[in-house]
């Protein structure tokens, strides 16, 4: 199991609970862990990161056959015999008959000074993860063309006052706006500052803003899916089929690496189904079974671009 996310965490439980032995890796590096809070998480609402992490890892450690270990790995082979060579960064090795990927993906905000101060908090990517935290306040949108256009108008849920920065929105984009009650400002803006996240235009003018909703594209954390050689789709995300595995027989994603939308439910739910299906499939491998049941020999292989 490569990465201790939500999706690697409930595939590792759901694992443990079918008594498979599991090596889980956590690097540390869960993309969430700079927001103050989980949103959207039903009886884990508000929760801190670290502390859903911590309760994660105590729950595991219930289960003897799962094992925890902090870091990474290096590097993961497959082998001959169908079964993978996992190189771990704090040295030695380890066999596994089944790879979970779920590593993660990163968020790239813009590289704008105050960004990364506000990352998680006052600025943000997700309105869904933290717009309760922002609501009713002065709001603003950083964002280009149609895609400007529908942050700013999905915004609009969580505040009346939205301003859309930015250009390139045609007349029939305007007039939506307009009838939704978004000002827009076209000022190129070259920082964030402020307790909230007021915004510095060129020309030193500034908005006060308590939140700013900003795209933040994903890339791949690690290099580990590549050196496995399985297929990538074009926004990066490992494609999977709809049994969690990918291209290479034994293989399977979940989660942010695996293009699931990027919230902890979601990510949650997919590492657990990825956890089934990978128990599912050990145990056809065992009893010379199909697998899925009652697959031809045609139709059990995951299809290359299936997702």
């Amino acid at each position: 199991m490569l990465g201790g996310g939500v999706a690697g965490l409930n595939g590792a439980l759901v694992l443990g609970r079918a008594r498979r032995d599991v090596l889980l890796l956590d690097a540390g590096r869960q993309s969430n862990r700079p927001a103050h809070a989980v949103g959207g998480l039903l009886a884990q609402e508000g929760t801190a990161p670290a502390d859903l992490y911590a309760a994660a890892h105590a729950q595991l450690a219930h289960y003897p056959s799962v094992s925890l270990e902090r870091g990474d790995a290096t590097a993961v082979e497959a082998r001959d015999d169908g079964t993978f060579l996992a190189r771990l960064a704090g040295g030695g090795e380890v066999a596994a008959r089944r790879v979970l990927l779920a590593t993660g993906m990163d968020y790239v905000p813009p590289d704008l000074p105050g960004v990364a101060d506000r990352w998680g908090g006052a600025v943000f990517h997700c309105p869904f993860c933290h717009g309760w935290e922002v609501r009713d306040g002065a709001l603003a949108v950083l964002g280009e063309g149609d895609a400007g256009v529908f942050k700013a108008l999905l915004l609009r849920s969580w505040s009346d006052d939205v301003v859309l920065l930015g250009s390139g929105f045609d007349p029939a984009g305007r007039a939506k706006l307009d009838a939704a009650g978004v000002r827009v400002d076209e000022r190129p803006v070259v920082a964030v500052r402020g307790g909230g996240a007021t915004v510095v235009f060129a020309d030193g003018d500034e908005l006060a803003r308590d939140g700013l909703l900003v795209a933040a594209p994903l890339r791949q954390r690690s290099t580990l899916a590549a050196d496995l050689g399985v297929e990538l789709g074009e926004n990066g995300a490992v494609v999977v089929d709809e049994f969690a595995r990918t291209s290479v027989p034994g293989v399977f994603a979940a989660g942010d690496v695996a293009g699931t939308i990027a919230f902890v439910a979601a990510a949650m739910g997919a590492g657990g189904a990825a956890g089934a299906f990978v128990h599912q499939n050990l145990l056809a491998e065992e009893h010379d079974l199909p697998f899925p049941p009652g697959a031809t020999a045609a139709s059990a292989a995951p299809a290359a671009g299936a997702r």
